[in-house]
């Protein structure tokens, strides 16, 4: 069946092909316009741009209006990720406000106890670290005084926080510590509140073991270390750390000196202990609980003769009183 057409469709047709020619050439005429280089030419390209390009303004909002669309979107997009980095920030702001009240209360507590002075005579002298020589068989650090400070061997140096080795090996003007994390290391400690004592050894690792613990039951993470001063190694009552559980399962301490900026050492002046020669002068007499009267023999067994005894003459005979008269 053949197809109806209708007169708007003749007419249409040929219309769009006629406008779509025109169209090109209009391009093609304006292309040639743009790429012809003649001064009037050019002139007349200026006079067409100033009498179009001004009244096209109308054709340029939607481009500007989605433009602005899209840098708004990009700032909100800034906007919200600056605000989720807020609430990140403001999240550890508040752990941290919570451990700084932590640390604050136990600052106090602590400048309560640094009242007491427990050993007036423990005086220090303060070092810099001019080296590190540790290395996975030895931790040790050099320090710039020595023999002219009056350094000793064995005298215990700190970092202002707590026990960081012994001097060991003095120069005249530098010294060497032995840290407590070195191998060779021993020292006798004592783990609070339980009061129990072990031996700290050194085993070149950040967490040295507690050996040699009275009872383990008692020692539990988190407990105070500090040097219980047996045998004279170090002065007692200095912090080493705390008890943590190692991944071996042993008691290990986590020390409280910070071993990776060792900057400035404190060593401890320790007296001289005073040598015990008499250990008998340190017993007192025990006290008699009740006074017992002194008797003097002698007199009373002059001033009262036994009944029946005979007196006894120097050739040792002699004869009873109360007997008659003997004759001879």
């Amino acid at each position: 069946m053949a197809k109806i057409r209708t007169g708007t469709e003749d007419y249409a047709r040929p219309i769009r092909r006629l406008l779509v020619g025109l169209l090109v050439l209009f391009l093609l005429g304006l292309f040639l316009l743009w790429r012809i280089d003649s001064p009037r030419v050019e002139r007349f390209r200026a006079a067409l741009v100033d009498a179009v390009v001004p009244n096209m303004e109308w054709a340029l909002v939607p481009v500007t209006r989605l433009s602005g669309m899209v840098e708004n979107f990009q700032s909100y997009s800034r906007i919200y990720e600056q605000n989720q980095e807020l609430k990140r920030e403001l999240q550890q702001m508040k752990a941290w406000k919570e451990a700084a009240l932590q640390l604050e209360q136990k600052n106090a507590r602590l400048l309560d106890l640094n009242q007491v002075r427990l050993d007036p005579k423990l005086t220090h002298v303060t070092g810099v670290v001019l080296a590190d020589s540790g290395s996975p068989f030895r931790q040790s650090v050099l320090l710039n005084v020595g023999a002219r400070d009056g350094i000793r061997d064995g005298w215990a140096t700190m970092d202002g926080i707590g026990v960081v080795g012994r001097i060991s090996g003095v120069g005249e003007r530098t010294s060497r510590v032995i840290l407590v994390t070195d191998s060779s290391s021993r020292i006798p400690v004592t783990v609070q509140p339980s009061g129990q004592k072990a031996l700290l050894s050194g085993d070149n690792s950040a967490l040295p073991p507690l050996e040699f613990i009275e009872d383990n039951d008692q020692v539990r993470p988190g407990d105070r270390v500090v040097t219980s001063g047996d045998g004279g190694v170090f002065p007692a009552g200095l912090l080493v750390g705390q008890v943590v559980m190692g991944s071996d399962r042993r008691m290990r301490v986590s020390l409280a000196a910070d071993y990776q900026r060792l900057e400035f050492l404190r060593v401890l002046r320790s007296h001289e202990l005073e040598s015990i020669s008499d250990p008998g002068g340190l017993l007192a007499l025990p006290l008699p609980s009740s006074p017992v009267p002194e008797v003097d023999a002698e007199g009373e067994a002059a001033a009262k003769p036994v009944p029946g005894a005979g007196d006894v003459d120097e050739e040792g005979s002699g004869y009873a009183e109360g007997d008659g008269g003997a004759d001879g």
